[in-house]
């Protein structure tokens, strides 16, 4: 996996520009958090549990289901060119109060289990591979698609939500792709402003964020303004670490994250999966998803909730907070 909030580039001289005069209006050491301006408390702790990869799998939509029914998780996301995703949907309809949205998938990152655009792969030839199917990285989109086809792609996946009966809360990005360049994050922007469903943008004292992207802070702070002004909620910060993770110890990880957190709205991702024994032929990250569901499900981490005085919340949440918020 690539990092999810991978560093902007091919920044033209007039976005710099912009950047630095609107970074100087909206100094992050001098603004309120973005949980305070979405109503709670100054110096909460409000954090969002956020299961990616829903939809990829069965063992996927297990996993998100035990870790949200009987866990900590409060949110998840869906891949909606993958193939067990009808799965998840009827879920949904059963259970129509999950927080659930989507995740904006523009690769298809395994070696033996693939999926293709939903647009129709002569709609948006620079997303295919030669298999017709998700380039397998980030890179490889940045060097072929246009923002166009991503645009397009983008619109295919959140139709065909709506034509299934889904009301996705939110949109975020499988493997960071649409952070990866401006004119494919402005195009992402642009669907959760028409569809008025927030997008997942961290943009505020970026605590754990600033340990990956540096650079780019100042940029990501500006974006997040527009994204507010045009009334959808923004992020303070976001956690990618818990992939990385390889000796799956999730639980005390996630409490020291806990622990550590600056005040303001901070959504963690976990990969929670119960994997089924073929999930070995899809990927080697079988054990370290378990570990993030049983890490949800474990009593010391809502004990650590409790003593921390965290906030739980969902992108529903947010979303009726930023609409009564107003201007």
């Amino acid at each position: 996996m690539e990092p999810v909030f991978p560093m902007l580039i091919k920044t033209t001289l007039s976005f710099l520009l912009l950047v630095a005069l609107l970074a100087m209006a909206y100094p992050a050491t001098a603004a309120p958090t973005y949980a305070e301006r979405l109503g709670w408390e100054p110096g909460a702790k409000v954090v969002i549990f956020h299961v990616d990869d829903v939809g990829m799998s069965h063992s996927s939509n297990a996993g998100a289901i035990k870790a949200m029914e009987q866990g900590a998780a409060t949110s998840c996301s869906v891949m909606m060119p993958c193939g067990w995703v009808s799965e998840y949907a009827r879920y949904l309809k059963e259970h129509p109060d999950t927080d659930a949205g989507l995740h904006m998938t523009l690769t298809a990152e395994w070696k033996n289990y693939r999926w293709g655009p939903l647009a129709g792969k002569n709609q948006v030839p620079g997303l295919v591979d030669e298999e017709g199917c998700l380039w397998h990285n980030v890179a490889q989109v940045v060097a072929h698609a246009s923002p166009d086809e991503v645009e397009l792609e983008m619109r295919a996946q959140i139709d065909r939500a709506l034509a299934m009966g889904l009301k996705p809360t939110h949109l975020d990005t499988h493997m960071g792709t649409v952070y990866a360049t401006p004119e494919f994050m402005e195009r992402y922007i642009k669907l959760g402003v028409e569809y008025q469903i927030p997008v997942m943008i961290p943009a505020g004292h970026a605590q754990f964020i600033a340990e990956e992207e540096r650079a780019s802070l100042d940029q990501i702070r500006v974006i997040g303004e527009h994204v507010w002004a045009a009334g959808l909620p923004v992020l303070d910060d976001l956690f990618t670490g818990g992939y990385g993770w390889k000796d799956r110890d999730q639980l005390e990880r996630y409490i020291q994250v806990l622990k550590n957190m600056k005040p303001g709205l901070l959504q963690i991702i976990i990969h929670a999966s119960d994997p089924s024994d073929i999930f070995p032929l899809i990927s080697g990250s079988g054990p370290t998803r378990k570990a993030d569901m049983e890490a949800m499900m474990a009593p010391r981490l809502r004990d650590t909730i409790r003593s921390e005085g965290i906030i739980l919340t969902t992108w529903r949440e947010l979303k009726a907070r930023r609409d009564k918020a107003g201007k």
